[in-house]
């Protein structure tokens, strides 16, 4: 008889719990579908813990409210689903001027627009790394179960206070609104992934020394007083800045998991709710004596692209379930030579990618 603790739990409280262990105190948000049950965990919960938690009018208001806190030193969160992530763009551009570190969950939902507001779908990936102006790195991570709903938007919290920056959580309806039986210590045991230094990256910035003293902000190019300038020499040293603080921490960032065997001439990589069916497909493969690959990417933005290309030798066929038109599977053409067969699974139906669709892609 197993005696392991065991607790019902699903994927919003999973990622509330690692909100609130990561030092979390402010969330702001506003509803919507399937992320409404993050912010109501956050208002019941901030509370108990002397934190400050609430619905904004909008989600516009919403990102601002979390801008503010976090300029004061408050640990913030806030999450939403694609069209809230519409409204929330420009505030994200200014965050991510600003430095400002806040963790945003996305519960993707089939899209676009109203689209299946009750129904998975993974089809924000290309838009939370694009959705707003300027172009510069953003950091997601995409957790594939509720555990990891847990450990990774604790990490969330540490890499948004290391690079200074916004960073998505990427989930998805069935993740976050499914409720399942988890064993206990999954939910403490840490993962075997590398730590987070807890020091930002480069030199502190004036006004991001939080230390009770009034600063400058400002959404505008500015000096190192945040202050603005139109020096052409301060300005693109602050924008190389910007964008060589996460494209020069590639490989701290990558996180990705693989499951390679020797021989294997496929390899299934996927992402998310998606690299479920993955693991039940391999399964299936390798017991009827067949050898495959797998690889699951937790983060997404940037690309672990070294740690990808460094899984491909001999392999000749990818096999990429998502739950979407291919927006990952256009990242992965990128990396891989012309002598490897790139294959997509793909689903924009609101039903979840099967381990039999997967199989029937590795037999093609």
């Amino acid at each position: 008889m197993n005696n392991q603790h065991r607790e019902m739990i699903d994927g919003a409280a999973a990622i509330v719990r690692g909100a609130l262990d990561a030092g979390c105190d402010f969330y702001a948000g506003y509803p919507i579908t399937p992320a409404s049950g993050i912010l109501t965990h956050m208002l019941r919960e901030l509370p108990k813990v002397g934190g400050i938690g609430l619905q904004g009018e909008d989600e516009i208001s919403s990102m601002g409210h979390c801008i503010g806190a976090a300029t004061a030193g408050a640990t913030v969160f806030t999450a939403t689903s694609g069209p809230g992530l519409s409204l929330y763009s420009e505030n994200i551009g200014l965050a991510i001027m600003m430095e400002v570190p806040l963790v945003i969950a996305i519960s993707q939902r089939l899209g676009p627009s109203t689209g299946a507001a009750t129904a998975s779908a993974q089809g924000d990936i290309q838009f939370m790394r694009w959705c707003t102006s300027g172009g510069y790195p953003i950091i997601v991570l995409s957790p594939t179960n509720i555990p990891e709903s847990y450990h990774l938007t604790k990490r969330a919290f540490k890499l948004a206070k290391r690079f200074r920056t916004p960073v998505f959580v990427a989930t998805d309806k069935d993740t976050v609104m499914t409720t399942e039986s988890i064993a206990t210590d999954e939910m403490i045991r840490a993962p075997e992934w590398s730590e987070i230094s807890d020091k930002p990256v480069g030199k502190p910035l004036g006004p991001y020394q939080i230390n009770g003293t009034i600063h400058h902000y400002t959404g505008s190019s500015h000096n190192e007083e945040g202050h603005i300038t139109k020096d052409p020499d301060i300005i693109a040293a602050f924008n190389e800045r910007l964008k060589n603080k996460i494209g020069n921490h590639e490989d701290e960032i990558s996180l990705l998991k693989t499951d390679l065997e020797k021989g294997a001439e496929t390899l299934i990589l996927s992402y998310g709710v998606s690299a479920r069916s993955m693991e039940a497909a391999v399964n299936q493969i390798r017991a009827n004596g067949e050898k495959v690959s797998a690889m699951t990417i937790y983060s997404l933005w940037p690309i672990p692209e070294k740690k990808i290309k460094v899984s491909l030798s001999g392999i000749k066929r990818i096999i990429i379930p998502e739950m979407n038109h291919g927006q990952y599977r256009h990242e992965i053409e990128r990396l891989v030579h012309g002598d490897i067969e790139l294959i997509g699974v793909n689903r924009v139906d609101t039903i979840l990618i099967t381990p039999e669709e997967i199989i029937e892609a590795f037999h093609g």
